[in-house]
């Protein structure tokens, strides 16, 4: 039986931070265009990259969508 610490996660965002995410899609997207993107108040009213990391820290399901985005940029750069 395989310890669970050699165990390899099936997680793609496993080991990158969120606080990575955000400053990636800031900058490829802006903001505005996040905000846009994802309807969420942290990306259009006064955004910043601590405010989203306080908000999407709490709030399962918008962390959800900015990851899904995010996994979705990569394709796109990786299928390029």
């Amino acid at each position: 039986m395989e310890e669970k610490s050699q165990q390899k996660s099936n997680d793609p965002l496993h080991g990158i931070k969120l606080a990575t995410i955000i400053e990636e899609l800031v900058e490829k997207h802006g903001f505005e265009d996040l905000g846009g993107r994802i309807k969420i108040k942290c990306f259009t009213d006064n955004p910043s990259v601590k405010s989203s990391l306080k908000f999407l820290r709490k709030t399962p399901w918008a962390r959800e969508r900015v990851e899904d985005l995010y996994l979705r940029s990569i394709l796109k750069k990786i299928s390029r």
